[in-house]
């Protein structure tokens, strides 16, 4: 008997093709490259100086972490090279085809101090800002509260584009999640036709290849390769859980560290989609799993860490594998149970143990805080499949798994905010 199709199913399946896209390198950096890069093109002349300003959670986002290719972190090299030698119709991929001339380049316009940062003072959480110079003329393009959306686009003095306030985005990537619950998600998932629904399974290809990367031990602190090697010596047990921690966690090495290969995203961020990836797919191959199974647990993996980050602000004090992470176990709790039961079960253990760990900015050490909530995902599976949650009476889960949801977006949007302002400020007293 066919299920009949559900109109918010639509909503959704616009939701995941949004918000689950490839990327190369960390979103922040990107996103100022890709300023960078639409500004060299429209002022039509090799790139001499950049100017760039961002918001205080891209600043907190990109002064750390590895720009690929460049074997260099922040984002002065990402401005640099996004300019040099970025592709201004890549979006998020933007820095894919650099070559080792415009490498060099980044890296003595860097040296050289031709790139000039500092922070925007704007109301937009995520914001970058990239004028580039040629001699006298220059051009200046800025991005706003999504990774790729231009605003406005200046031409010496003149302005170019301005986005209008009440545009939307195009009818075929607008969407909707407005009185959705978590039980809708899990429908979507578990009933939606899978020839609508089989794209998803790219984000598995993306990012088991990142952790295949990522077990060559070369990338960022090599935790990853670090476990493996604790295992065949005997100090973890080559368990199910080990591998699943093992390889999460060597798929954000990778991607932290630097490595030229793209990862599949979820909300702006490749280590939130790798998070929402890697334990699934790990856990589908060792049961087994057909296409099917697979798509399935990945999809509602994906679309209920879209749901649980829509409560958040796009960036915040809040690590939001956290929140990826209750997706992962979503969809693992799917695999090994297919009932709802099991899966509000496993999300409301997660709210009950990894909710409030910090966000201090995009680094390797992304790649502990990853391996920290592949770890729970697993832990609060296993604790479902035994029929145990954290209760309603406990910190701030409800008895309701969409309030307990609703709590951690408060939590994010509410009681975190100076500390938000504290991490930036040590973070700059460090430099």
């Amino acid at each position: 008997m066919q299920t009949e199709w559900k109109p918010v199913w639509a909503e959704m399946i616009k939701a995941v093709k949004k918000e689950v896209i490839p990327a190369v390198g960390c979103t922040e950096p990107v996103s100022l490259a890709l300023a960078a890069a639409i500004a060299a093109r429209r002022l039509g002349k090799p790139a001499e100086k950049i100017e760039a300003r961002v918001s205080a959670n891209l600043m907190k986002n990109g002064m750390g972490v590895m720009v690929p290719g460049t074997g260099m972190p922040g984002l002065y090299i990402a401005a640099a090279v996004g300019a040099l030698g970025g592709d201004p119709d890549g979006q998020l991929e933007v820095l894919k085809r650099l070559t080792p001339e415009q490498v060099e380049a980044g890296k003595k316009m860097v040296a050289e101090e031709r790139v000039h940062l500092a922070v925007a003072e704007v109301p937009n959480v995520l914001y970058a800002e990239a004028r580039v110079f040629s001699g006298p003329d220059w051009v200046r393009v800025c991005i706003a509260d999504e990774h790729t959306r231009v605003v406005r686009i200046e031409q010496n003095g003149e302005e170019i584009y301005q986005r209008q306030e009440q545009a939307t985005d195009d009818d075929n990537t607008a969407y909707s999640l407005v009185g959705i619950g978590a039980r809708d998600v899990y429908d979507f998932a578990t009933q939606a036709p899978l020839t609508r629904i089989g794209f998803i399974r790219e984000a598995a290809r993306l990012n088991d290849a990142m952790a295949d990367e990522g077990m060559k031990g070369g990338y960022g602190l090599h935790i990853g390769a670090t476990l493996k090697r604790q295992s065949e010596e005997g100090f973890l047990a080559d368990s199910l859980v080990t591998r699943i921690v093992m390889r999460t966690t060597a798929a954000s090495d990778a991607r932290m560290g630097g490595a030229s290969l793209p990862a599949m995203t979820n909300s702006g961020s490749g280590n939130q989609g790798i998070v929402a990836t890697v334990p699934v797919s790990v856990l589908a191959a060792a049961l087994s799993a057909d296409e099917e199974r697979l798509t399935r647990a990945l999809l509602l993996s994906h679309m209920m860490a879209i749901y649980i980050h829509g409560k958040l602000p796009k960036l915040s004090a809040l690590c939001a594998v956290s929140t990826a992470a209750m997706g992962a176990a979503a969809g693992m709790a799917w695999l090994l149970r297919q009932d709802f039961d099991t899966v509000s079960m496993a999300i409301s253990n997660m709210v009950g143990d990894l909710v409030g760990m910090i966000c201090d900015g995009a680094s390797n050490s992304c790649a502990m805080k990853v391996s920290t909530a592949a770890a729970a995902a697993c832990k609060s599976v296993l604790m479902a499949l035994e029929g145990t949650r954290v209760t309603g009476y406990e910190g701030i889960v409800a008895d309701d798994v969409d309030r307990s949801i609703a709590n951690v977006g408060e939590l994010a949007c509410k009681g975190m905010v100076q500390t938000d302002d504290q991490i930036l400020q040590i973070m700059l007293n460090k430099v």
